[in-house]
């Protein structure tokens, strides 16, 4: 099923939820790893690649919000109020870490005065004007939201799993690729 339904998040929503996943997360230890290149051309190459990745990111986050507009979200699961209120500010939060992450490395990027290509297809223009001074506050801010949106992401993570293995219940599973709910819409077993 491509759309959501009642019960479940639809295959679309999935794909933009696992792969946006995926990619920071992955993006997030390439950035980190960048200064273990062997010569300073593979460190721009890495950098590169590493930008790249950040665009695609903030591509497929657009589109998410796209599609998450014209889609509605599966009904919320029967839950205390105060962890549905903690599930909203969580999900609202890591929707702008999200778009800030990307977004923080191009401002970065401007402030330098690097040309920005898209996996080198074609340029993108600077969204600041190159500032050197700002370099080093610039380069803190895109750190600082990656640990800030992993400390984001290990609550969501986790409470996920709360849900999954103490609940018993169809949080999870609803979001999890090929999985099937233990619980149908009239609460039997599929």
């Amino acid at each position: 099923m491509l759309r959501n339904d009642e019960w479940r998040w639809g295959a679309i929503a999935k794909f933009f939820h696992w792969t946006i996943a995926l990619l920071i997360l992955g993006n997030g230890v390439f950035g980190l790893l960048m200064d273990l290149a062997r010569s300073p051309m593979q460190k721009v190459d890495w950098m590169a690649l590493h930008k790249s990745i950040g665009l695609t990111v903030l591509a497929l986050f657009l589109l998410r919000l796209l599609w998450r507009a014209f889609n509605r979200p599966p009904r919320e699961l029967p839950a205390p109020r105060w962890q549905l209120w903690a599930a909203r500010i969580v999900h609202g939060v890591l929707y702008l870490l999200v778009a800030a992450l990307p977004l923080s490395g191009w401002w970065f990027n401007s402030v330098r005065g690097y040309p920005l290509q898209y996996f080198k297809l074609f340029n993108l223009p600077a969204i600041a004007a190159k500032n050197p001074d700002l370099r080093r506050l610039s380069h803190e801010v895109h750190e600082y939201l990656f640990w800030f949106l992993l400390l984001v992401l290990v609550a969501h993570v986790g409470a996920a799993l709360k849900h999954h293995v103490f609940d018993n219940d169809d949080v999870l599973r609803r979001m999890w690729p090929f999985a099937r709910l233990r619980h149908g819409p009239k609460g039997d077993s599929e």
